[in-house]
């Protein structure tokens, strides 16, 4: 729909794609619809991608449990859960795993906790809140697709916190909390907003840039035959990485002005639309 690509996004970035070999796709705002589905249009659509010889991949900030209800509609080989911390086969046995250290999770819940944030730790495989109360619970139940476990302390699970969340109604204050937080943080983890309400603490390093990179490498494609897609600022890491970066219609302005295409929203079957236009064209099956 629109397509933008300055000298200054474009330098840090592979070379713009000529032909595609692999698409990775964010989950929520992106390959799910509204209701937290994956509409059949998309499973119709990433359908056609595999038989054109086109490799697909999901990476989320989604615990790697929450991503069960793609790998048989979309046929996922491998998938990221926790913004790429999580490297998954489809089978759920890990490719790699990476934890928030323990000093970084310890000032990451003390820091968003001063902020009126509710605090969410992913660990062992489950999810741990110590406030049951929290307003966003029932929405990342819908999500994920399973219960939390209340606890009066995190304890232990901090050690092996896949993703701490700090939820907050109020966006401008999670918004300031985000930058104030990465720079405490420095490069001991990562602070990334997923949604409006949701902050992300995660491993250092690891994004869904490198979740792209370890897809790429796991299916033996070069980066400028990759295509993203995407809605906020979490995703944008991918961006960077990939020969076609595409935004949601329901993107932010601030991902659509990085992205060299813009599709229809997640509730008009975006990714159906952009693998239809802009990225089956370039299919190395299509040639």
């Amino acid at each position: 729909m629109t397509e933008a690509r300055s000298s200054s996004q474009a330098s840090g970035r592979p070379p713009r794609a000529s032909r595609i070999s692999l698409m990775v796709s964010d989950v929520d705002g992106t390959l799910v619809n509204t209701d937290k589905q994956v509409a059949p249009a998309t499973v119709e659509a990433v359908a056609r991608l595999h038989a054109a010889g086109v490799a697909f991949a999901a990476v989320s900030s989604r615990p790697p449990r929450g991503m069960k209800l793609l790998i048989e509609p979309l046929k996922l080989d491998i998938f990221g859960g926790f913004n790429g911390s999580s490297i998954m086969h489809a089978d759920f046995t890990p490719v790699e795993q990476h934890f928030v250290p323990l000093d970084a999770a310890k000032l990451a819940v003390e820091t968003m906790r001063a902020r009126g944030a509710d605090i969410w730790v992913f660990a062992d495989n489950e999810w741990y809140i110590d406030n049951p109360d929290s307003q966003y619970v029932p929405r990342e139940i819908r999500t994920v697709q399973f219960q939390p476990i209340v606890v009066d302390a995190f304890g232990d699970h901090l050690a092996r916190a896949g993703k701490i969340v700090g939820s907050s109604s109020d966006f401008d204050k999670l918004a300031a909390c985000e930058s104030e937080l990465q720079a405490l943080l420095g490069d001991t983890a990562s602070a990334r907003r997923s949604q409006h309400y949701y902050l992300d603490v995660t491993a250092p390093v690891v994004d869904k840039g490198y979740a792209v990179r370890a897809f790429a490498k796991y299916f033996g494609v070069p980066l400028d035959e990759v295509a993203v897609i995407g809605d906020m600022a979490n995703d944008l890491p991918m961006f960077d990485n990939a020969g076609l970066a595409i935004a949601m219609g329901n993107a932010t302005d601030a991902v659509k002005a990085l992205a060299d295409k813009v599709t229809t929203t997640n509730a008009e079957d975006g990714v159906a639309h952009a693998i239809e236009h802009f990225v089956l064209p370039l299919a190395i099956g299509a040639r």
